[in-house]
């Protein structure tokens, strides 16, 4: 594929879709076509995304098949709906942002399979692709988290914990993403129940044979307990999962820094780690603690970015052969 990659953005009105904008902008090595979004079309995009004011880009009503890469930043459910409804060129390559093409055996539509997008996971089989399933944001940040136990085979049962922004709830106001209940509040929600969950399962299946999510009629109950938080916060993701591990924290480490040596984005640390190392980057930061026999990993990104449109950024530099941090050299806004 040309170094002058030629961008195609499909929901270019959310959250997720003005992330993507403002990271391909910058990107050395990427023009954008079009910024599609029905009910916006005409309208400047920064009358949308104030934040872009100033850039001369315009929302499209028409789509173009003369692109290198289409984004699909949808809701959940209406990527394989546009899909069906929008037939998009055999060289077109697709990244979607949904969960429509995560999960087994729902990864392919028409003549398109897609592949999963964690790069920690399967950056070859991103490489040699044409169609992605980004991943979701908890899923991302919790997998990430365990995927060096998986590997060596220590994964039993996980509990885990994990806190987000506003921004995770997308642009869509409800009664607990407005500012008056998100302020100075905290609250649980999808106890137990979270989408991410079997999305998670399926990837740490694939590097532990046999963990998994509860099956359909329950009687197997899930290896992994997940309770995500509503935090009075608008970005980033903190996970904390717990595991029975009898090795040391020496160990530990040496084993998640031997995993992650050729990752780009995921960095390990022997302090204490917090979100705003992370947020406004495409970094996942992580920590372990041992206590006695009890592991915790802790973990951290930013829900619009390693978790949406930065990894999304990572994989398009992927399948198409460019540096894979092209585009997303961030900073951390620490203060």
């Amino acid at each position: 594929m040309s170094s002058n990659i030629s961008i195609g953005i499909v929901g270019g009105a959310g959250y997720t879709g003005g992330e993507l904008i403002r990271l391909l902008i910058n990107h050395p090595n990427v023009s954008i076509s079009f910024i599609h979004s029905r009910s916006n079309a005409g309208k400047p995009v920064s009358s949308i995304h104030q934040d872009l004011i100033g850039e001369q880009l315009v929302f499209a009503a028409d789509l173009s098949q003369d692109i290198d890469v289409l984004f699909l930043c949808v809701g959940h459910g209406e990527a394989r709906k546009f899909l069906q409804e929008n037939p998009i060129a055999p060289h077109v390559k697709i990244i979607d942002l949904s969960q429509d093409f995560r999960l087994q055996p729902n990864t392919t539509i028409d003549n398109r399979t897609f592949v999963y997008g964690l790069p920690e996971l399967n950056k070859e089989a991103i490489r040699n692709a044409t169609n992605i399933a980004n991943p979701g944001c908890f899923a991302t940040a919790i997998q990430l988290g365990l995927l060096p136990l998986a590997k060596a085979g220590l994964l039993e049962r996980v509990h885990t914990t994990g806190i987000t922004g506003s921004t995770g709830a997308g642009q869509s106001l409800n009664a607990t993403s407005h500012f008056s209940w998100r302020a100075n509040n905290i609250g649980a929600y999808k106890t137990l129940t979270h989408q991410h969950v079997k999305e998670i399962s399926q990837s740490l299946a694939q590097l532990q044979p046999g963990f998994g999510a509860a099956d359909t009629n329950g009687k197997k109950p899930s290896d992994l307990d997940f309770i995500p938080w509503r935090g009075d916060f608008t970005r980033g993701i903190f996970i904390s999962s717990q595991i029975d591990c009898d090795l040391s924290e020496t160990e530990l480490q040496a084993m998640y820094e031997h995993f992650y040596q050729d990752a780009a984005f995921t960095v390990m640390s022997k302090d204490p780690i917090f979100l705003k190392q992370a947020v406004n980057t495409n970094k996942c930061v992580i920590q372990l603690e041992k206590v006695g026999s009890k592991l915790v990993v802790h973990s951290v990104i930013d829900n619009l970015l390693k978790g949406a449109s930065g990894q999304a950024v990572q994989n398009m530099n992927l399948m198409s052969g460019l540096d894979e941090c092209a585009g997303l050299r961030l900073k951390a806004n620490y203060f």
